[in-house]
């Protein structure tokens, strides 16, 4: 009785799945993006102005992406997926010749969620400004953190 119930259950689950994974495919996939739990995003990090070159050093608690060395019209770019309780942060500490700079380039509260006013990215691109960052769409400019 035990192993006919299992499988009752394992049919009816495949079933879900398939059937889920089906009405996706015939939505657009960014208004669905913010409710799934994982969703990929890639971060893409532009120098635009100045003609020093830029040091980045991005980290997500316990995970290091390293220093690397961005300059004029070059990019730095990353990928990863939003933890389940959209909580995933990667702070940028941003440097050039006597200044330091931090910056959250991807906050979940902020960049994937569907009561944001900035809304969902899935391709969060990055314009380093002199007053801050400038993301790719409306326009704006977020502060540096500090």
């Amino acid at each position: 009785m035990a192993s006919s119930s299992n499988i009752h259950f394992i049919f009816v689950l495949i079933t879900f799945l398939t059937i889920f994974k089906t009405s996706l495919s015939f939505v657009n996939i960014s208004s669905v993006e913010g409710i799934l739990p994982f969703s990929p995003k890639h971060v893409v990090i532009t120098k635009l102005v100045s003609q020093f070159g830029l040091l980045v050093h991005c980290t997500n608690k316990g995970i290091d992406l390293g220093v690397r060395s961005v300059l004029i019209d070059q990019s730095f770019d990353f990928r990863f997926r939003v933890n389940l309780r959209k909580t995933t942060n990667y702070s940028c500490i941003f440097s050039w010749p006597g200044i330091v700079r931090t910056f959250d380039i991807f906050r979940a509260d902020r960049d994937d969620s569907k009561t944001s006013k900035f809304g969902i990215c899935s391709e969060c691109i990055w314009y380093r400004e002199i007053l801050g960052f400038t993301p790719y769409g409306p326009p704006c400019c977020f502060p540096w953190s500090s």
